[in-house]
Parts: C-alpha cells; sequence; structure tokens
C-alpha cells in the first residue's frame, strides 16, 4: 500500500476540522478528536483513546518546540506534573489490560469516563474566572511544598484521565495551573502545559499500543490534516474574542458528553 493509499479523505479532513479549532482555543484537541472518531465514524472507544493519545503526542511536540525555543516552558512543574501523571498512566494502562478492551464493558466504561471529562474541561472553559476568584478567597496562594505537592497530584489525576479518555491535559490542566502557580505568566503556564502532555499522552500511547489498540491508518491520515488546520485555527483566532470561543467549544462538549451517555 502506498503512502497516498494509507490516506483516508474523511479522517483527513476531521484532523483538518480539530487542528483548526485547537488553533483557535488552545485546547480541545483530545476533548474532540476521541468522541468524533466514535460518534461519526462508529470506532470503538479503546482504539478511538489509544489513536488519539499518539495524535496528541505527535501535534503537542511541535507546540512543545516552539514554546522551548521562545523559553517559555517551566521544566520545574513539566517534571512536577510527570512525576504524578507517568506513574499513575503506567498504572491505568495496567489495570486495563487485565479487561476486554474491546468489549461492550469496556467501552462502556470509557465513554462514561469522557463525557465526564468533558463536561469538567466545559466547566473549566466557562467558568475559570469564577473559580480562580473563588480560590483566591478561600484558599490563597500555597507554600511551596504543598505547591510541589499539589502539582504532583495533579498530574496523577491528570495521567488516569487521560489514559482512559485521552481528555484532561488541556484546559483542567491549564486551570489547575493556574490556581496553583498564580504569579506564573500565561503564556509559560500554557507552554508547561503543553510540553507535559508530550510524554503523559505518549506514554498512554504507547501503553495503548501495547494493548492492540492503535489504528495507524487512521493515525496517518488525522496527522496529514492536522498541521494545516492549526494554522488556519490560529490565523483566525486573532478576528473572534476569545471569550466566544471558548463558549462555543464548552457548547460542543457538553453536547457530545450528552451524546456519548444518552
Amino acid at each position: 500500500m502506498t503512502f497516498l493509499q494509507a490516506i483516508n479523505p474523511l479522517y483527513t479532513l476531521s484532523g483538518f476540522c480539530v487542528g483548526a479549532l485547537v488553533g483557535m482555543t488552545g485546547v480541545g484537541g483530545g476533548s474532540l478528536m476521541t468522541p468524533l472518531l466514535i460518534l461519526l465514524f462508529g470506532i470503538h472507544p479503546s482504539t478511538a483513546v489509544g489513536t488519539d493519545l499518539l495524535y496528541a503526542a505527535v501535534t503537542k511536540s511541535g507546540g512543545t518546540l516552539v514554546h522551548g525555543v521562545y523559553r517559555t516552558v517551566d521544566w520545574r512543574i513539566v517534571g512536577r506534573l510527570a512525576a504524578g501523571s507517568l506513574p499513575a498512566t503506567c498504572l491505568t494502562i495496567f489495570a486495563m489490560s487485565g479487561a476486554n478492551l474491546h468489549g461492550d464493558a469496556a467501552a462502556k466504561l470509557i465513554n462514561t469516563v469522557l463525557s465526564v471529562a468533558l463536561v469538567l474541561t466545559a466547566l473549566a472553559l466557562v467558568f475559570r474566572r469564577q473559580i480562580l476568584d473563588l480560590h483566591a478567597r478561600h484558599i490563597g496562594e500555597l507554600k511551596p511544598r504543598s505547591t510541589a505537592i499539589a502539582t504532583v497530584t495533579v498530574g496523577a489525576v491528570l495521567g488516569v484521565l487521560v489514559s482512559v479518555s485521552s481528555v484532561g491535559a488541556g484546559a483542567i490542566g491549564v486551570t489547575a495551573l493556574i490556581l496553583l502557580y498564580p504569579h506564573l505568566p500565561m503564556r509559560q503556564i500554557v507552554g508547561s502545559d503543553i510540553a507535559h502532555a508530550v510524554p503523559l499522552t505518549l506514554a498512554g500511547g504507547i501503553g495503548h499500543w501495547l494493548l492492540g489498540s492503535i489504528d495507524w491508518h487512521i493515525l496517518l491520515s488525522l496527522l496529514v490534516g492536522s498541521p494545516p488546520g492549526i494554522a488556519v485555527g490560529s490565523h483566525v483566532s486573532v478576528r473572534v474574542s476569545d471569550r466566544t470561543l471558548r463558549l462555543t467549544l464548552a457548547t460542543v462538549l457538553m453536547v457530545v458528553a450528552a451524546k456519548l451517555i444518552l
């Protein structure tokens, strides 16, 4: 089979559309790609999650490179997150290895976790400012040791969520980092979150690969469409208000979550 024969135009178009939304909003890759594969193409949830994890690892590597060049990655934070997420990912994959990932029970579990993760992501997008204000009034800034422990804990939670659903490393991760590091510039928050997403999604993707939950033809087709989509979305984003983008994406995520459960 030649390279062109391996490309499915519909998957490539999906990669382009999701890439465009990621370029416009900065989040939403896993939140949109996995549900799209499940609901539109009928891909089994475990295969959709595994394929999307490797897709995310490749696409976010480029973003990490850019942020690294501009020195907008706090590697101390990345290390703390990874200290929690990578062990949690390995344990989650190990636990999943004892189940029939391609059965109906696994599909129901993944859909449920995915729906919860989508709702949390939507809430983080819509109510981020209110969450920050509430945290500032009732908790405030943590001590350095407590911040470090909380960061590792956040990483562990993201490791479980992402391994099962491929969702959580974007809006949820950024919101958590803003709460934990209120004095850190936003560009470093985003850069650190993207940098952490690479080893997290790569570890989860490799784990799903070992479990036989990767469709390489779909992955290749998605990767062909994603880069131009991100470029177009990034260009459009400067012409649309941030609030409009966040509300639109949050609405889509809530609708998708409802469809996965019903």
